[in-house]
């Protein structure tokens, strides 16, 4: 008697997404699905439609046409029980020198719904992320490096199942960045949390991200990162398309 393997529902599913921005399209008919687990690198040129694609993600962009879903809910109308779920890192995250807030008072800033923190659950995951030393400063005072894991911290707070993060190795220096993709690679295998992140590090991507989707616009490959790294006709069309939204933004 044969077993049937009853199929999992993904976490994320994008289906036929289009964005515009007046006249200009920004997403254009994308879909996949993210399954539970995943760690998904999202590349593109700057201008492919990456962040907007989070914010629509994140149901902060509604004017998008399609359907997506999240823990197999519309994200229209069931943000708010979503958001639950989800940790959030923006694209740069520099902070105001003058900002008075202390690293600890951003961290409780995390907190849903104003949920008391469970002490010893806070002190795991200032040592996981490594900012023990800061919890006091200010956060304007930290280096781009340190910011961004107070914002993984401040992410992580409410466990959540999937964390979308948006560029966030621009701001980091080479040293501190091998710490932050172990942190993120510890995060994915050990807490079992699916990870979506973009960057322009093709190399990072091809090393963290056991899946890879490639976005100008349209959607060009997702699958397998192994998939697309070895293959020389992915790597070219992405090498075009980058050149090719160069070469436009300049000729503006």
């Amino acid at each position: 008697m044969s077993v049937q393997k009853i199929a999992s529902t993904p976490l994320v599913k994008i289906n036929n997404v289009s964005f515009r921005n007046g006249s200009e399209v920004i997403l254009d008919n994308v879909s996949f699905e993210i399954d539970r687990g995943d760690f998904l690198g999202i590349i593109g040129p700057n201008g492919a439609g990456k962040t907007t694609l989070f914010k629509c993600l994140l149901g902060l962009n509604k004017e998008y046409t399609g359907n997506i879903r999240l823990f197999d809910k519309d994200i229209r109308n069931h943000a708010k029980e979503i958001y639950k779920k989800i940790g959030y890192i923006p694209q740069s995250n520099s902070f105001d020198p003058r900002f008075p807030a202390t690293v600890k008072e951003i961290i409780q800033l995390g907190s849903v719904g104003g949920k008391a923190f469970d002490e010893k659950k806070v002190k795991e995951l200032i040592e996981l992320t490594g900012i023990t030393a800061y919890l006091d400063k200010r956060i304007g005072d930290l280096s781009g490096g340190q910011q961004q894991r107070v914002m993984i911290t401040k992410a992580l707070i409410h466990d959540p199942e999937l964390l979308i993060l948006d560029e966030p190795d621009t701001a980091i220096d080479a040293a501190v960045l091998k710490l932050f993709y172990k942190l993120l690679t510890k995060l994915n295998k050990e807490r079992k949390i699916t990870i979506i992140w973009s960057s322009h590090d093709l190399d990072a991507v091809s090393l963290l991200s056991n899946k890879v989707a490639c976005l100008y616009r349209k959607l060009f490959f997702h699958g397998i990162s192994e998939d697309f790294f070895s293959n020389e006709s992915n790597l070219k069309t992405f090498a075009e398309s980058s050149m090719h939204i160069h070469i436009k933004s300049h000729s503006h």
